[in-house]
């Protein structure tokens, strides 16, 4: 059985961005070839949830490579990806203040393929925050299918 997407997001607009990359630099730090998020289409607070997007660039320094021939998104930058979404979500939603250090990945599995050309949407749901940590899980959805979930664990430094 396919695995369940962390909620619905077929009501969404997923062409308006509601932040946009200079929105996303004053909360994350990452800059230059560290940037894997692009966008932000939904954002809710009360439920913990937020979508964004990353779209996979030919010109990406990775691109020639990671499979030459066959260019394919590192696994590792997907999950840089959902920590810079988990860190966007609990620096301007939440309003946390400081530097949001990558804690952990658990449960991670990858379930296909990503190429150029691509746009990766990033679903996030908040599972839990408490002593200075929060726990997200996050899902990559190209075309309508999960290429990759993983859990991310954020730490206030």
């Amino acid at each position: 059985m396919p695995p369940a997407f962390l909620f619905d997001i077929s009501g969404i607009d997923l062409d308006k961005v509601i932040y946009d990359q200079e929105a996303i630099r004053r909360a994350n730090p990452q800059r230059g070839h560290m940037e894997h998020l692009n966008g932000i289409v939904f954002a809710e607070g009360a439920t913990g949830r937020i979508v964004g997007f990353k779209d996979v660039r030919a010109d990406e320094f990775w691109v020639p490579g990671h499979i030459p021939g066959r260019p394919l998104l590192p696994g590792v930058i997907m999950i840089e990806a959902a920590a810079q979404l988990a860190s966007f979500y609990t620096k301007e939603i939440l309003k946390w203040e400081g530097f949001i250090g990558f804690g952990s990945v658990e449960s991670c599995k990858f379930r296909m393929a990503v190429s150029p050309g691509c746009r990766m949407y990033l679903v996030g749901q908040k599972i839990w925050e408490r002593h200075r940590r929060l726990c997200s899980d996050v899902q990559g959805v190209v075309n309508g299918q999960i290429a990759f979930e993983c859990q991310i664990v954020g730490t206030l430094m």
